[in-house]
């Protein structure tokens, strides 16, 4: 399996000062946070998978599944939790899911060269009844629902990269887990582009802060930061 270590492409914002990362504002626009980027890039990925059974990158490195899946141990998520994974690419977390003994797992993305390819890794693990669907988060009109937990891995940073209404993919992004889940679900999130403070922010309402998880640091002009930050939040009803 070929890893992409912390710190991946699309990470833009990790040397910027501590103070302007700590605000809410947009970055500038990229290629990052475009469908046809991602549908070229699972496209590759897809015929690299055919031709020679090479899963492809995995966003955050294999480090970023295994700290969501320290805390689900701890956390004593149940093996028939309802797991939704948000922008799930090649589908490699539901694999690790699964390995762990989670059965109720569906993945989305809005690239059908991901789905394809999902669908390709999960069915060579033989996997086959693990749900994965082509499907855009922001636009999926109360589709989905009643999940105990919801994973996002780097899809919130690409929305926030998007050239085009980001601040409007932004706010229906946050709504769309708020729909998505359960009264007292989980909401797991890693990114590399917005720091603790800003994620704390931008999921103030409706949201419970419960955990930030360990990650890699790093030190620049004589502060520490972190490359990556990593989130749990629990959905608390009486905000719509």
């Amino acid at each position: 399996m070929e890893v992409l270590a912390d710190g991946p492409h699309g990470c833009s914002n990790t040397s910027d000062a501590e103070e302007d990362r700590n605000s809410d504002t947009d970055f500038g626009p990229s290629r990052l946070g475009t469908k046809e980027y991602w549908e070229h890039a699972y496209q590759k990925e897809l015929e690299s998978f055919r031709d020679i059974g090479v899963v492809g990158e995995i966003w955050f490195g294999e480090e970023s599944m295994s700290r969501v899946l320290r805390w689900m141990d701890k956390a004593k998520i149940p093996e028939d939790a309802a797991i939704l994974d948000i922008g799930t690419g090649n589908g490699a977390f539901l694999v690790e899911l699964a390995k762990h003994g989670y059965k109720n797992l569906t993945g989305i993305d809005y690239s059908p060269a991901s789905i394809e390819l999902a669908r390709n890794i999960l069915q060579a693990e033989d996997l086959t009844d693990i749900t994965v669907k082509e499907m855009d988060f922001l636009n999926c009109e109360g589709e989905l629902k009643g999940f105990d937990v919801c994973i996002d891995k780097g899809t919130f940073d690409a929305i926030s990269l998007n050239p085009d209404k980001t601040k409007e993919g932004k706010n229906l992004y946050v709504q769309a887990v708020k729909d998505a889940l359960k009264d007292k679900g989980f909401f797991a999130v890693t990114s590399c582009n917005w720091t603790k403070e800003q994620l704390l922010n931008r999921f103030s309402e409706g949201f419970e802060f419960v955990q930030e998880l360990p990650t890699p640091s790093f030190q620049f002009g004589g502060k520490t930061g972190n490359s990556v930050t990593a989130l749990i939040f629990k959905r608390v009803h009486g905000f719509s």
